[in-house]
């Protein structure tokens, strides 16, 4: 995931990158590679699916919320990631 992530960033030469699913998120929300997330809530139980944030590590992750922007049937949620400070 890292090599991928670091080919994007080359890529966009300093424009952000997006990465869409909850299984990417996942994969680079435990490398530490996301500086930011958004999220689209919307009231529809699927009852099936990934949790997004099911089986993390028991890491602190802070989120800072943003902005959140209503829609109708959505409201967008954009959070930076605090990432956990390492142990010296």
């Amino acid at each position: 995931m890292e090599s991928c992530v670091a080919q994007a960033k080359e890529a966009a030469d300093g424009r952000d990158i997006l990465l869409h699913g909850a299984a990417t998120a996942q994969e680079c929300l435990r490398a530490g590679l996301l500086d930011e997330m958004e999220l689209q809530l919307m009231p529809v139980l699927l009852g099936q699916g990934r949790r997004l944030f099911d089986n993390m590590p028991p890491d602190h992750i802070e989120l800072e919320l943003l902005r959140a922007m209503d829609a109708p049937g959505v409201q967008h949620l954009r959070y930076r990631i605090h990432k956990p400070a390492t142990a010296t």
